[in-house]
């Protein structure tokens, strides 16, 4: 599937891939590939149907990570490391799972491989708010997605992703109406059987109820090198609540498969 994708590349060295979640762009994870940076090469691709990236007609966890693993083929990215977070974390595991030659290593944040239920409906409403009305500011859209959401820094996020058009209203740079029709298959489990015989850490939230104890027997049976690091006082927003810890676990990680 050729699907353009658009991406940034910043330092040099062993190369590093990173995936954001639902809903954001490549610049996400910006603090991670700044403290990455002098010592590897670190790509930031916006995935499909985010950001400046093409948009599929139907997406779902295989259809992105097979996008994913074509734009790393072209690019000669035959040997990375990926880092995903939330969507993104399910679509590296799926490439790992289906392409194991693209992937040296595997770093995953606040996700596990299973299924969830649906747990987005707020945000949707807030999302369709903005998109239905013709808001002129970034202020009178964060007032309309505040009768939906009430966490400050999940608004902030996700007007990361707000740009503005030629006739001055503001309009999302994702596909909305795209991932809204395609979310429950972006809640589903990524599909390929089998392992993943590389090195692989998966980051925890300690208040964050998106890897439970139920998930460790998929995980050592997909993963069978899997290890598993808590941040104790985070939520599912590891990079932006703790960044410095964050950044530091998975520093030590790339470096350690390097050393």
């Amino acid at each position: 599937m050729n699907v353009k994708l658009h991406s940034s590349v910043r330092g040099g060295g062993p190369d590093v891939v990173l995936l954001h979640g639902l809903f954001g762009s490549g610049n996400n994870l910006g603090a991670l590939a700044r403290s990455l940076q002098q010592r590897y090469r670190v790509h930031s691709p916006d995935l499909p149907n985010h950001g400046r990236s093409a948009w599929l007609p139907r997406a779902s966890i295989g259809a992105m990570a097979a996008v994913v693993a074509g734009w790393l083929e072209e690019q000669g990215l035959e040997n990375a490391t990926l880092v995903g977070h939330s969507l993104g974390g399910k679509i590296a595991m799926e490439i790992a799972l289906s392409r194991p030659e693209f992937v040296c290593s595997l770093v995953v944040a606040d996700i596990a491989p299973a299924a969830y239920p649906p747990r987005h409906d707020a945000v949707f409403e807030a999302l369709a708010a903005v998109a239905g009305t013709a808001c002129r500011s970034r202020q009178e859209a964060a007032g309309r997605m505040a009768d939906f959401l009430d966490e400050p820094g999940v608004i902030q996020f996700l007007l990361s992703s707000l740009q503005r058009a030629d006739d001055g209203s503001y309009q999302w740079r994702f596909n909305l109406d795209g991932i809204r029709a395609d979310y429950p298959a972006l809640c589903e489990a990524p599909p390929t059987d089998g392992t993943y015989p590389g090195p692989v850490l998966f980051i925890r939230g300690g208040r964050s109820e998106y890897i439970v104890e139920a998930h460790r027997t998929v995980i050592s049976a997909l993963f069978p090198r899997a290890g598993l690091k808590v941040m104790p006082e985070c939520g599912h927003w590891l990079h932006a609540e703790q960044p410095d810890v964050f950044n530091r676990l998975v520093g030590r990680f790339l470096d350690a498969r390097s050393a």
